[in-house]
């Protein structure tokens, strides 16, 4: 299985990222009803809530990570991913759980 990779943008509008560290899970969900852009896909943490969204522009992106709109058909509503990098520029995630069936 490829590695998916992906970037939370906008953590600076939620709680930061000082407190995110590698290992740490993530929760992805579809929000098909954002008013901004139609592929966003919220990243969430047990206890937290909404802690930014799937980056979806080069201007966010980290290195080789997906934009939303590459993931959003291959994750079912939710997905899980875990940090690998916290950067000063964001957080770089992989993708370790996609559809059910997969």
């Amino acid at each position: 299985m490829e590695k998916i990779w992906f970037t939370i943008a906008g953590t600076k509008y939620r709680h930061g990222m000082d407190f995110m560290e590698p290992g740490m899970e993530v929760t992805l969900k579809k929000e098909p009803e954002n008013e901004h852009d139609t592929e966003a896909i919220r990243v969430e943490m047990e206890g937290l809530g909404l802690v930014g969204y799937v980056a979806n522009s080069t201007h966010t992106r980290i290195g080789e990570s997906w934009s939303a709109g590459r993931i959003y058909d291959r994750i079912g509503e939710s997905a899980n991913g875990k940090i690998k990098y916290v950067l000063p520029d964001g957080v770089l995630c992989e993708l370790i759980q996609k559809k059910d069936s997969e």
